[in-house]
C-alpha cells in the first residue's frame, strides 16, 4: 500500500511520465491491475457521476399541500387560492398604498390612489412578493436552466419559497409590476407622488422602490426570515436597512392577526413577528 499514494497521483495525471523509475513503473503497474485498486477506480466514477449539490440544496424545502384546509406549506398556485382566508374583515388592506380593495378590485378612492400608466393593472390586486422571486431563484440550477418557470417547475426549494405566505401580499397590480424585483430603500423623507396620495414610490432609474412608513417593519421581518429560513445571501448593506426597519417600527395588531392565521394555515408563522429577542440576535454585528 505504500505504493498507492504515488499511483494515485500518477493516475490523475493521466500516465506516469517516461522518466520514472522502472522498478516503480513495475510497482505501479502490479498496484494498477490488483482488484482493490479497480475496485477504487470505479468508486470514483461512480462518486464522479453523482450531481454536485450547493449547501443550500434543502434549506427550507417542505412537504407541500394541496387541499385547502390542510395545515403546511404550499407552492405559489396553491398559496393564491387561501390568501384571500388571511387578508379578511380588519387584514384586508392593500400593503403599499393601504387601499380597501373587494374581490380583487381595487378602491381607488378609500387611500386617493391614482394609475400612473397603467389603469387596468392599477384596477386589479395582485399577490406581491415581499423578497422577489428574482432574490429566491436566480442562483439557483434550475434558474439558469429554464427561470422561473422552470423552477417552480422542478425545484423543491424555489416551490416552497414561492409559496411561503409569511411572504406574500396584497398589492395593486400597477405598484406591484413596478416594483418588479427593485431591491428596497429610503432615499427621500418627501417623497413625490407617482400614484396620487400613495406614499410608495419606485426609482426606475436606479432599480430601488421605497415603501410607505407603515409597512417597513413588516418588511423588514419578512426579509429577515426568508433570508433565514431559505438560506439566502443578504448584502451587508441590505442587511442593516432591513435590521433597522425591523427594529424602528414595532409590530402592529395588524402584522401580528396576520401572522397567526398564516401559522394556522401553513404551520409555521415568522419568529420575528412573536419574538423580539430573535432581531436582536439575528441584526448583531
Amino acid at each position: 500500500m505504500r505504493y498507492l499514494a504515488p499511483a494515485l497521483l500518477c493516475f490523475s495525471l493521466a500516465a506516469c511520465g517516461d522518466d520514472t523509475p522502472k522498478d516503480l513503473q513495475h510497482e505501479l503497474q502490479k498496484i494498477a491491475r490488483h482488484e482493490v485498486t479497480k475496485t477504487l477506480a470505479k468508486l470514483g466514477d461512480q462518486l464522479l457521476q453523482i450531481p454536485s449539490q450547493t449547501h443550500d440544496s434543502a434549506t427550507g424545502a417542505a412537504t407541500l399541500v394541496t387541499r385547502s384546509n390542510a395545515v403546511g406549506h404550499r407552492d405559489f398556485v396553491n398559496a393564491k387560492r387561501v390568501l384571500p382566508r388571511i387578508f379578511t374583515g380588519e387584514l384586508r388592506e392593500e400593503f403599499y398604498c393601504g387601499c380597501d380593495y373587494s374581490d380583487k378590485k381595487v378602491n381607488w378612492r378609500s387611500c386617493g390612489f391614482k394609475p400612473r400608466k397603467n389603469p387596468e393593472r392599477a384596477a386589479r390586486i395582485e399577490w406581491e412578493h415581499i423578497v422577489p422571486a428574482w432574490n429566491l431563484g436566480h442562483q439557483r440550477q434550475c434558474w439558469q436552466k429554464g427561470g422561473r418557470k422552470q423552477c417552480a417547475d422542478s425545484d423543491p426549494v424555489f416551490q416552497t419559497a414561492e409559496g411561503d405566505l409569511v411572504n406574500l401580499v396584497p398589492s395593486v397590480g400597477e405598484v406591484n409590476g413596478d416594483r418588479s424585483n427593485y431591491r428596497y430603500g429610503a432615499w427621500t423623507l418627501n417623497p413625490t407622488p407617482m400614484y396620487g396620495q400613495c406614499q410608495t414610490i419606485v426609482d426606475f432609474q436606479q432599480r430601488r422602490a421605497q415603501p410607505r412608513e407603515e409597512v417597513r417593519g413588516r418588511i423588514g421581518r419578512t426579509y429577515l426570515y426568508m433570508y433565514e429560513r431559505y438560506g439566502l445571501t443578504m448584502s451587508r448593506q441590505d442587511k442593516q436597512l432591513m435590521c433597522a426597519w425591523a427594529k424602528t417600527y414595532p409590530v402592529d395588531s395588524w402584522e401580528t392577526a396576520r401572522d397567526r392565521r398564516i401559522a394556522a394555515i401553513q404551520g409555521n408563522g415568522n419568529r420575528f413577528v412573536t419574538d423580539a429577542g430573535a432581531i436582536t440576535a439575528a441584526c448583531q454585528g
